[in-house]
């Protein structure tokens, strides 16, 4: 791979981590990873609202997903720091092309009129989303350890991090087009295929990428699960940036989130069908992979603390313009910037765990962060769903977003020391 040798800022090389080949093959994989991933949740979101034309179906999307996911993070992430990470990615993307299998064959099944799913119900489809919970649970923690293993020295890291945002955010963005396209021209059934394909895809990466031994403690024995669980907790409760970095997100996202909504608007109130479902979807990660790159060129150092919360906050005010408006050009402009904000906060946040903590642990402190920001995402949807049965579409959204500018005020006032994070690189974080 050839990058341009002149970089955006003296001293930064901004393709520093690209030139190495493993990072290239995990990037690749993820990009195949997330791509798959978002249309098989656009597909089966739409599969679900066709079926029961109710919201509350789309929050259960989000609970059956937390609920064995946060089961098993605590676990997962001692497992992540016990075993070679990578046999557990390969183990865990196998389980997730089995599900996606099995989605795929149900509806073939009902498209050829195999299977009658109106008599089943939405049983069946919420059963392969409780089992891919369990896969994405053990996942997540062992994704975020094993990445640095692939980086010959830490200098990388920073820029490591960025990338990998970038290939998530961009990946988000081609994800929910092509399957909103799948949807409206070639049907669920092809959607699914296609999703399927690209798992495949994303397997044959990872197992293409170096197996690293795994970092230990040294002259410590490895901990049994108690000890390597009370731990992980007590590092990440005593250490007061992260906490603070992590409980923002948590709430920022669990309140803030509309997305899990995006069918009832793309369908009910802005009337633009599947196809404007895919650019809707899309949005968010436009403006986040767009920003995830300026950052790559220009990375967040002075005052990245203040920018945080100020970002936090515009995701809020971004997410209530989104509920009020009616233009579907308008809707897609404050989608584009909830993604760019969020962004600010998704590169933060990594950039603070990936740095302090140590190797050996960071399985263990994933797998709370998976808790606080990965669970979030799906407790959030469940919450956007019963808030919308309860208070309306619109008005769930808008009050979603008013909670996310308090929750912002609230961290500014309490959490001195993620106000005054500098991330310059003469400076270290209190």
């Amino acid at each position: 791979m050839t990058a341009p040798a002149s970089p955006a800022t003296p001293g930064h090389d901004p393709y520093a981590a690209l030139r190495i080949p493993d990072f290239r093959r995990f990037i690749g994989a993820r990009a195949s990873f997330v791509m798959a991933t978002r249309i098989q949740g656009l597909v089966v979101s739409w599969q679900l609202f066709k079926l029961t034309d109710d919201p509350w179906a789309l929050g259960l999307i989000g609970l059956t997903e937390a609920i064995p996911s946060i089961a098993v993070s605590l676990y997962a992430g001692h497992v992540a720091d016990s075993m070679k990470r990578k046999n557990i990615v390969v183990a865990a993307v196998t389980l997730l092309l089995l599900c996606a299998v099995v989605l795929s064959g149900l509806a073939w099944g009902v498209e050829k009129r195999v299977l009658d799913i109106g008599q089943m119900g939405t049983l069946p489809i919420y059963a392969v989303i409780f089992v891919s919970g369990i896969a994405r649970g053990f996942l997540g923690p062992a994704l975020f350890a094993y990445m640095p293993q692939l980086l010959p020295d830490r200098d990388k890291l920073a820029n490591a991090i960025t990338w990998n945002s970038t290939t998530w955010q961009g990946s988000s963005v081609i994800g929910p087009v092509i399957g909103g396209y799948l949807i409206a021209h070639l049907g669920v059934a092809n959607a699914y295929t296609v999703a399927t394909g690209l798992l495949i895809v994303s397997l044959g990466l990872f197992i293409s990428l170096t197996s690293h031994p795994l970092p230990t403690r040294e002259g410590a024995p490895a901990p049994d699960f108690v000890e390597s669980l009370s731990s992980g907790l007590r590092f990440i409760f005593g250490n007061q940036l992260v906490l603070a970095a992590l409980s923002l997100d948590l709430f920022a996202v669990l309140f803030g989130g509309a997305v899990a909504l995006l069918p009832v608007f793309a369908e009910k109130i802005l009337k633009v069908g599947a196809s404007g479902l895919g650019h809707l979807e899309a949005a968010p990660a436009v403006g986040s992979v767009l920003m995830a790159l300026l950052l790559t060129y220009f990375p967040l150092r002075r005052h990245a603390g203040r920018k945080l919360l100020w970002a936090v906050a515009g995701f809020g005010l971004a997410t209530i313009g989104f509920a009020l408006s009616r233009n579907f050009y308008l809707s897609l402009g404050l989608l584009f910037l909830t993604g760019v904000f969020d962004s600010v906060s998704v590169i933060v946040r990594a950039t603070l765990l990936q740095t302090f903590t140590p190797d050996y642990m960071k399985g263990r402190v994933s797998a709370v962060n998976n808790i606080f920001i990965g669970s979030s995402n799906e407790i959030g949807a469940f919450e956007s769903g019963a808030m919308a049965k309860w208070l309306g579409t619109t008005a769930s959204v808008v009050f979603g977003g008013i909670m996310t500018i308090v929750v912002v005020g609230i961290t500014a006032l309490k959490a001195d020391k993620l106000r005054q994070l500098d991330m310059t690189p003469e400076k270290k974080p209190a």
